[in-house]
């Protein structure tokens, strides 16, 4: 049984959208954190250091083929979400079945090359030793998947696309229950350690194949059998978004290896408190990652049918759900503070670094939340590079120089400064920028008038 797509953003409530395909899209979103999480916590329990930061490291890598996954999601979902919205089924059903492929074949070259380049990866963010060694072991299985990875996060950004919230939450929901419910029987029961976790990583991303397939192709018919003339014609608009979105997400890996390397200067203690927060971050901000996807099928079908003043509202809307999310997050964080430290059995540096994260370092969501905002506009309004502008900038000029500079004066701790102040610095360009370019094309091209309030 199939099911019309309907551009059904382009009506109701933006505050209801937004909020309902974020809240949806968190769920999802927050079982893959909270059993990433899980997953860093056994590991923990062991006691050893290097462990933890092995997979903190690996995940540094992992980052750099997730990055290129998430820009042809935002590639396929953008393009399909237009389609929708200007009334143009067969297009969309075509776009998503020629993105699927493209997406697969790109991303399992990814990760290929990362696969063979892995040491030299490693070796640039410091990994040495018991470090590497656990890294590699956890890497060797998990880099041949990423393009089944990609097929997956395809699959619910196209579920996103037709506004089926629910659906594109149980691709993510799913592959994080299959996780949760292999980790502690392959890492803790049978002791395989980091190799038991890659395992249930690559169960997990196959569940997330069959339960996107199911909702797209059973249920909407969204995605058409790809042809080989669709699939060079369409190379072209996928990649015009998808490059820029690309370079764009890349800038975040980058970003965040050179952190890693700043705190990898002083030691495996930094390097584990560094990989207790990488996993605890994304936990606690689901939402703002949540948000940064489901904007951007709300702009790209009120764009599509030239909708402005709610592409408008989309944005106004977004940032004032971001800060106020962040903000609350944050006063939570420092009151968790403590518990986290013993939850993870830290000690010692490790441990100073969490808690001062924890009540300093994490304002720096605060600005990020905005800035994915901004990205998702851009992204789907046809300015992508103004995405990757912004995101470069804060990967190079908003963060060497201040990390370097809180490094050399305040040590690990100054680490975590110097991404609160360059965040902060992007994050307000990037917002100021998005509205006039809403204003821009709203100027350019007659808009339609919604009988709906936004």
């Amino acid at each position: 049984m199939t099911s019309r797509a309907a551009a059904v953003f382009t009506q109701g409530s933006l505050a209801r959208h937004v909020l309902v395909m974020t809240a949806t899209g968190s769920v999802g979103l927050v079982a893959i954190f909270a059993v990433d999480l899980l997953s860093l916590l056994y590991i923990s329990w062991s006691g050893n250091a290097a462990l933890t930061a092995a997979v903190g490291m690996a995940s540094q890598v992992l980052f750099f083929g997730i990055s290129i996954n998430i820009g042809l999601t935002i590639a396929v979902s953008a393009l399909v979400a237009r389609a929708i919205g200007a009334h143009d089924r067969p297009r969309a059903k075509r776009l998503a079945g020629s993105g699927i492929v493209h997406s697969f074949i790109l991303s399992t070259v990814i990760g290929i090359a990362l696969f063979v380049w892995q040491r030299d990866f490693l070796s640039l963010l410091g990994a040495r030793d018991g470090v590497m060694e656990g890294a590699v072991i956890y890497l060797n299985w998990t880099l041949p998947t990423n393009g089944l990875m990609a097929v997956g996060m395809v699959f619910s950004g196209i579920l996103r696309s037709v506004g089926d919230a629910r659906r594109s939450m149980y691709v993510t929901l799913f592959g994080a229950i299959t996780t949760a419910i292999l980790d502690p029987l392959l890492i803790l029961w049978l002791d395989m350690g980091i190799f038991g976790a890659a395992i249930a990583s690559n169960v997990a991303r196959m569940a997330w194949i069959a339960v996107g397939y199911w909702g797209a192709v059973h249920i909407h018919g969204i995605v058409a059998r790809p042809r080989r003339e669709a699939l060079f014609d369409d190379l072209k608009p996928v990649m015009q978004i998808a490059l820029p979105a690309i370079l764009t997400n890349l800038a975040a890996p980058i970003s965040t290896s050179y952190s890693v390397r700043a705190l990898a200067n002083f030691g495996e203690a930094a390097m584990a408190a560094g990989a207790i927060i990488d996993r605890v971050t994304p936990a606690a901000f689901v939402a703002v990652y949540a948000m940064s996807g489901a904007v951007g099928p709300i702009i790209g079908q009120n764009y599509g049918a030239k909708l402005y003043e709610r592409v408008r509202g989309t944005l106004t809307t977004s940032f004032t759900f971001g800060i106020t999310y962040s903000l609350a997050v944050w006063f939570l964080l420092y009151l968790a503070a403590p518990g986290i430290v013993l939850l993870f059995n830290a000690s010692g540096q490790t441990a100073q670094l969490v808690l001062f994260f924890c009540s300093w370092g994490a304002v720096a969501w605060v600005f990020l939340g905005c800035l994915f905002a901004a990205n998702a506009a851009f992204n789907n309004l046809d300015y992508a590079f103004l995405s990757t502008l912004f995101n470069w900038g804060r990967a190079t000029l908003g963060t060497i120089p201040f990390v370097a500079l809180g490094a050399h004066f305040y040590g690990p701790e100054g680490v975590f400064l110097g991404l609160v102040a360059g965040s902060g610095l992007f994050c307000v360009a990037a917002i100021i920028s998005a509205y006039r370019i809403a204003g821009r094309i709203a100027r350019r091209s007659p808009p339609v008038t919604s009988a709906n309030s936004p």
